[in-house]
């Protein structure tokens, strides 16, 4: 985390429709990972299958010096297996699973019952660190149980979700994750990585833009520099249209323009403005 850059990726061709995913493929992984491996060395995944099982070799082939494996539905052996599988066969690239990802938010598990799986899962694999992925506001009663039990803490923390965003400053956008982060105390939930934090660059009429999100992430870099025990990653790898009508959780409409255009890249794998203004990695 203090050297590190991590951006959450999911593959530019796994697409989900009515809440079925299609299969990525190997090439276009290696297409994504290529693009992203220049300013990233670090990714946080989505999903253990549908074609995710051929991440982990990309990346170690291209020197990604960190993974960490989203398992979408953690209660789904398939799922956990393709996890731990790759966990056991790239030990040093593989830092950590999270079991999850907004399942308390959206209503799809509940604490008991995924406090359970970290306790099935960390007998099945003491040496590999676990956590989970849920907005910050998650953590207040009744999961804050959870912390205790998890490695490390995966924070969602979005801004553009509280009602003043629009007409806030960069700074101020920025200062409202800082100050989130300061209401943890890190003895109860170890290293904090802030999972999904960012601006969407679409659509101009909500206020979205590659400016907006340059700026927010220069004022972050800024003001919460990487450290062991508290850091961010860019969220998210590529935009993908599909996200318009998969926004699960989110208050609103059916449609969610915003959705589809989180990417540091576009779909075409082309960097925005956020992107350009990160240095290179050596690798």
């Amino acid at each position: 985390m203090a050297q590190g850059r991590f951006i959450a990726y999911q593959p530019t061709s796994l697409q989900v429709f009515d809440g079925r995913a299609t299969e990525a493929d190997a090439a276009s992984i290696r297409a994504d990972l290529t693009q992203l491996r220049g300013r990233f060395d670090g990714l946080i995944t989505y999903g253990a299958i549908h074609g995710a099982q051929q991440i982990p070799p990309i990346a170690a082939a291209l020197k990604f010096r960190a993974l960490i494996i989203g398992v979408w539905d953690p209660t789904d052996e398939a799922q956990l297996a393709a996890a731990l599988a790759a966990a056991a066969r790239f030990p040093q690239l593989v830092v950590g699973l999270s079991l999850g990802n907004e399942t308390l938010f959206a209503h799809r598990s509940d604490p008991g019952a995924l406090l359970e799986v970290i306790r099935r899962v960390r007998e099945r694999a003491p040496a590999v660190p676990l956590s989970t992925s849920e907005p910050f506001h998650i953590y207040d009663q009744p999961a804050a149980a959870l912390l205790g039990q998890l490695d490390f803490l995966l924070l969602h923390v979005h801004p553009v979700f509280q009602p003043w965003f629009r007409d806030a400053s960069d700074q101020n956008a920025a200062q409202f994750v800082v100050n989130v982060l300061a209401k943890l105390t890190p003895q109860a939930c170890g290293p904090v990585l802030v999972k999904e934090t960012g601006v969407p660059t679409a659509p101009a009429s909500a206020g979205f833009s590659e400016e907006r999100q340059a700026g927010f992430y220069r004022e972050l870099r800024r003001l919460l520099p990487p450290s062991r025990t508290q850091a961010f990653a860019y969220f998210a790898a590529f935009d993908a249209a599909w996200r318009e009508y998969d926004a699960t959780g989110v208050p609103g409409p059916a449609a969610h323009p915003e959705e589809a255009h989180w990417g540091l890249y576009n779909a075409e794998r082309r960097p925005k403005a956020a992107a350009l203004e990160l240095p290179t990695l050596a690798r």
